[in-house]
């Protein structure tokens, strides 16, 4: 093992036992748990959602809780999976990140939503938003993913998860948009400030993704599970923060209809797209997941089951497209290393879904909503605002997440190439063997007498 490897495995032990140790006298100085359900402290979405109305259910749905904590650990595992020979090293970072970024965002928001008298009063809803949390905060990690190391992933979550609060503050609660889904909080955001990272820690000569795809089977087969797992657990991620009542779950129905649409544009536009002609389950993951990024804010609006198939076939379409035509363009004349096309699958359909859900804020109507007005509406309800300047709202919320993330990302980037961090330049071709088990090193040790292998 090479000294620096040494040293920088030294810092990366150091740093997640500070960072632990940090977060344990945090919680033990400022976080209680809420003493009534009714407290009064919510999650954003709910509370722009929710609006006091009597016939709402703020209490904790397991269930939700299921899916987007499976989404979070599984889901965007498997989507970092692809590479091969690095493939449990990619799954492994995904831990890393998700155990700090919950820990992180749970007290970062609670300081925002439910700072009250010196503490922050948790409840289970806040286990659910710090999921989300961690969702953008790992779309980040795959734009830059082979190219930080765990030290630098763990400094990138540190410096984001405050980025993602304010940014989720200023439209949820200042602006008051209706993002129930994360088309712009998630998608948008964590796409984007990924990429900003990126190009600061863009290398000239680092491989390509292609070129890192195994032909064999196994990265089909985390994929083909990957895939599954969107469609069983995605529209109860996306319905998580949603009010609630007796009436039909839109955000389900609407993002089901999306998942069933761009898997089929996939089907249509990647044998097209493709010499060889032959489909490969990454396509359809990537798909996939750009169907339910579109659906994110437009999820519980009022779209007839027409429109979500129209919006999840255009996603399956555009996705293709992107890693075909934009992606190349990203690399050379952007110089942005997009590892897992995270601009392909999250950030396209996260500002597509974001003018969706500006046209239908546009054309909602008391007639056509009825009761449900006041859950998605809440301040075009009460009379506050007209559909049309809650629509201008929803419009001004892409500009200004765009801002944050490009300003954030561009620091946090300059920030994570200092050479005392193990800059990626000092790792070129995606180094990880010396943090994680890559898959060379594991067949050698079992092939050898008393091998062991390596962590």
């Amino acid at each position: 093992m090479s000294t620096h490897a040494a040293s920088l495995r030294l810092k990366v032990s150091g740093t997640c036992f500070f960072l632990q140790i940090l977060t344990i006298i945090l919680f033990a100085v400022f976080v209680r748990y809420s003493p009534d359900t009714s407290f009064g402290l919510a999650s954003p979405q709910q509370n722009c959602s929710s609006n006091g109305n009597p016939d709402s259910d703020s209490r904790f749905h397991h269930p939700c809780f299921r899916d987007v904590h499976l989404q979070t650990l599984i889901g965007f595992g498997f989507l970092m999976a692809f590479l091969s020979r690095y493939g449990t090293g990619s799954m492994a970072v995904n831990f890393l990140v998700a155990a700090f970024a919950i820990q992180w965002a749970i007290l970062i928001q609670g300081f925002f939503y439910s700072f009250l008298n010196g503490k922050i009063y948790m409840e289970a809803q806040s286990m659910v938003n710090a999921e989300f949390c961690a969702g953008a905060i790992l779309i980040s990690v795959g734009a830059v993913l082979g190219r930080a190391n765990p030290l630098q992933m763990l400094l990138m979550t540190l410096l984001e998860v405050i980025l993602f609060t304010v940014n989720e503050y200023i439209l949820l609660d200042l602006m008051g948009v209706s993002d129930s889904g994360g088309s712009l909080t998630v998608h948008t955001f964590g796409a984007y400030f990924g990429l900003m990272v990126s190009r600061n820690l863009h290398q000239p000569h680092s491989d390509k993704r292609n070129q890192q795809q195994d032909m064999g089977h196994y990265p089909d087969v985390l994929a083909a599970v990957g895939t599954i797992y969107l469609w069983i657990f995605w529209p109860g991620f996306a319905s998580a923060t949603t009010v609630r009542t007796s009436a039909e779950p839109w955000a389900v129905l609407n993002s089901y209809l999306a998942l069933a649409a761009s898997t089929l544009a996939t089907f249509v536009i990647s044998p097209l797209l493709h010499e060889e002609g032959t489909l490969r389950m990454t396509q359809v993951q990537d798909a996939t997941l750009a169907g339910v990024a579109m659906m994110g804010m437009a999820g519980e609006m009022l779209l007839a089951p027409f429109g979500a198939l129209i919006t999840g076939f255009l996603a399956g379409l555009i996705s293709p497209l992107g890693f075909t035509f934009l992606t190349p363009v990203l690399c050379s004349r952007l110089k942005i290393q997009d590892t897992c096309g995270v601009h392909n699958v999250h950030g396209m359909p996260g500002i597509l879904g974001a003018l969706l859900g500006t046209l239908l804020t546009a054309l909602a109507t008391a007639d056509a909503y009825g009761n449900r007005m006041e859950l998605v509406f809440p301040h075009v309800a009460d009379g506050s605002r007209s559909a049309t300047y809650q629509a201008v709202c929803q419009l001004c919320a892409l500009p200004v997440t765009l801002l944050l993330v490009v300003l954030g990302g561009s620091v946090a980037g300059a920030i994570l190439k200092m050479k005392r961090l193990g800059s990626s330049l000092e790792m070129p071709n995606w180094e990880y063997e010396m943090h994680w088990e890559v898959a060379g090193e594991r067949r050698a040790s079992r092939e050898e007498p008393g091998g062991s292998t390596s962590v």
